[in-house]
């Protein structure tokens, strides 16, 4: 030490104050690195020697010294003041120890990094062979598929009622009356209650709705050329379908009041109104049918545009606004096992994301079993989750994000820019294998149940060398070959119920889910008929007429509209038979004076012995007898059978189609049991008469 600071000494400068500084400085370049990390820092000068410390007589020789090798060492030596400032100029000498200490702490993490990307954990080509991990033993709780009487003949009716089954029929009857009765209070109209077959009529009108889709309700009951729908009309008046529309309810209007005292709290429930039926749909989705290996989860979204928080925003779907449900579903048949409304962030929290709870509440449902595997999307997909699913014997594949915690984050080996298509490129982290394939854009994939590569290839276009498209087999992973054929289960339920949607315009929300939830029964009913004539080697029905076959008897075992039905027409007291048009006698000619003519009906001319003998056990009238075969035709109104009408209803209460020109009549001939109109303006009355040879 003495040395070089006789050395430092021997050199032409001036002697400057500051020379006990270099000294300490050399001396801090020649220790060791253990000394220099355990040097303690030095105490911060006294307010008078940082005065003393002044940098303006430095001026001169730091210029001499910008090429001399102290000069580094001056600029990186331990000075004994920190943030020392000159007052002259105003700078100030900062401790450069410690800066030092953080430059050599980066290159430690850099060098670190050199050595991990020398290692194994980097990208690796699709030549490099991969461990297949063990693949999952399928143990399921159940026997997949309908859990049902396998050999016993289910019609779509009894399908159905596995779904709306009476205990929620009742439920819907008891709230729509309390509702309905609560509502008409005070007003003209009286509240007519609501039945069990009502209900059932409804249903069936319901379900026509979304196979003969129109603008407005009350277009179904029009008689005009253009919609003149008769089955409508033979199930439920308009105006007694359009009261249980605007009535229907599926909570109790008092449970709904006091829920509604706790809006603004934690206590409020935001899907009260749609409670119970929700239930009891969701409990008879996963009672009567076992999925099968493959399930997959992903959303749903249900269009409406009331204005309401529960409404959400999905930019990819082509439903955007809607309702969002969460829906877990069979990949196979599409068949619908859980799902839930979203209503915002009001559940607790378990800290690891929506994604995350979603998959877990989806997934908590009796009698699972184990084996299974889930296919998601990038929305559900984290390392966190599949360790957490692989603990529970659940095996899962899907789309990842980039920057997901737990993604790898290395580059080495990494895809280039103009890559071949199918290229791929994997990392397998234990049990998590993370997947890049290059296709029209690059796909990044993480399972837990694939290899990286197990020579499956896909054919794609490409171009060749002289511009022409060629179909081309390119290399593509096992897992994103999987995940294209297994994702599609709620695809395929939302395809399904789109098909002949019964959804329409409502003012009320929870209405729009009550139409959904007729969906959800609906096809759910129709897979299981499928599955069922699967094992039975039955054949199978389309979903129209698998609608169909439903609508009609969810009419038989409805209510008919209030008035008498077609076999229970009032018979009339005079019983004429019928007359055959080639019996009847022609008119005289027109030249014939009238007095000449023999007696005749004012309406037919025929000769009694025309006229069919009645049997002798019915009274005939004299005038029948006479040769009058249109006698006892007498018109009668259908409002006459009936009771409990209101006197401005009367003109219009239990309406039918006319046989001749369709539109609505409240009359009927009590003899041929035909309704037919009667009016100033459309007289089918006798028109029909007339056509079929009774009267002229």
């Amino acid at each position: 030490m003495q040395t070089q600071g006789g050395h430092a000494n021997s050199m032409q400068r001036p002697q400057l104050w500051f020379e006990h500084l270099v000294r300490d400085d050399l001396t801090d370049e020649d220790s060791s690195d253990e000394e220099w990390n355990n040097t303690p820092t030095k105490r911060r000068g006294s307010r008078k020697r940082r005065r003393s410390v002044s940098v303006s007589p430095v001026k001169s020789p730091s210029k001499k010294w910008e090429r001399s090798p102290l000069k580094k060492k001056i600029q990186n030596g331990a000075t004994t003041r920190k943030n020392t400032s000159s007052p002259k100029t105003g700078k100030a000498f900062s401790t450069p120890r410690r800066g030092n200490q953080i430059g050599r702490r980066r290159t430690e993490r850099q060098l670190s990094r050199e050595d991990a990307d020398d290692g194994e954990d980097r990208w690796r080509d699709m030549d490099e062979e991969d461990v297949e991990p063990p693949q999952p033993r399928f143990r399921p709780e159940r026997d997949v598929g309908p859990q049902l009487d396998r050999t016993a003949n289910y019609t779509p009716l009894e399908l159905f009622q596995l779904f709306f089954s009476t205990t929620v029929i009742d439920t819907l009857v008891k709230n729509t009356n309390a509702y309905g009765k609560r509502k008409y209070q005070g007003q003209k109209e009286s509240w007519v209650p609501v039945t069990t077959a009502d209900m059932y009529s409804f249903l069936s009108l319901v379900l026509y709705m979304g196979i003969v889709p129109l603008k407005t309700l009350r277009e179904f009951w029009r008689g005009s050329k253009l919609f003149s729908l008769p089955f409508p009309a033979s199930v439920m008046p308009c105006r007694r379908f359009l009261t249980i529309s605007r009535s229907l309810h599926m909570n109790d209007p008092a449970v709904e009041a006091v829920n509604d005292q706790k809006k603004g709290t934690s206590g409020y429930d935001k899907l009260c109104k749609i409670k119970p039926l929700y239930e009891q749909i969701l409990e008879a989705c996963y009672t009567f049918f076992h999925p099968y290996q493959h399930i997959s989860i992903d959303e749903r979204m249900v269009a409406t545009k009331a204005r309401i928080g529960l409404k959400q925003y999905i930019r990819n779907k082509p439903t955007k606004w809607g309702f969002k449900l969460f829906v877990l579903a069979d990949s196979v048949c599409g068949y619908t096992l859980n799902f839930f409304v979203y209503g915002g962030k009001d559940c607790e929290p378990t800290g690891k994301g929506l994604s995350y709870d979603v998959v877990m509440r989806l997934l908590k449902i009796p009698f699972l079993g184990k084996g299974y595997k889930l296919y998601v999307d990038n929305f559900y997909t984290s390392p966190t989750l599949f360790f957490d699913l692989l603990r529970k014997k659940i095996w899962a594949c899907g789309t990842v994000r980039p920057n997901v915690s737990g993604y790898p984050k290395n580059k080495k080996n990494d895809m280039i820019e103009k890559t071949p298509r199918g290229t791929i490129r994997w990392i397998r982290e234990g049990d998590l294998l993370f997947v890049k394939w290059l296709d029209t854009r690059q796909v990044t994939m993480c399972s837990t149940l694939h290899k990286a590569y197990s020579n499956d290839t896909a054919k794609r276009k490409v171009k060749d060398a002289d511009g022409k498209w060629t179909v081309k087999d390119v290399p593509i992973p096992g897992c994103i070959k999987d995940y294209n054929q297994h994702m599609g289960g709620v695809d395929l339920s939302d395809a399904l119920i789109s098909y002949y949607n019964v959804l329409h315009k409502t003012h009320k929300w929870y209405k729009t889910l009550f139409y959904h939830f007729v969906d959800i029964a609906t096809v759910n009913a129709f897979i299981l008929h499928k599955e069922m004539c699967k094992l039975q080697n039955r054949p199978v029905l389309r979903q129209k007429n698998f609608r169909e076959q439903l609508i009609l008897s969810l009419a038989e075992i409805g209510s008919t509209p209030r008035r008498s039905a077609r076999q229970n027409f009032p018979t009339s007291p005079f019983k004429v038979p019928y007359v055959s048009p080639s019996k009847v006698r022609p008119a005289p000619p027109s030249d014939v004076p009238p007095t000449s003519r023999p007696f005749q009906s004012n309406v037919l001319s025929a000769s009694p012995s025309t006229v069919l003998t009645p049997p002798s056990s019915t009274e005939v009238p004299p005038a029948a007898a006479s040769g009058a075969p249109g006698f006892g035709h007498l018109p009668s109104y259908f409002v006459e059978q009936m009771s409990n009408v209101a006197p401005r209803d009367r003109a219009t209460a239990g309406r039918r189609a006319c046989v001749v020109c369709k539109r609505k009549a409240p009359v009927y001939c009590s003899t041929c049991q035909k309704t037919l109109c009667f009016t100033t303006s459309r007289n089918c009355y006798s028109e029909w008469h007339r056509r079929n040879g009774i009267c002229i």
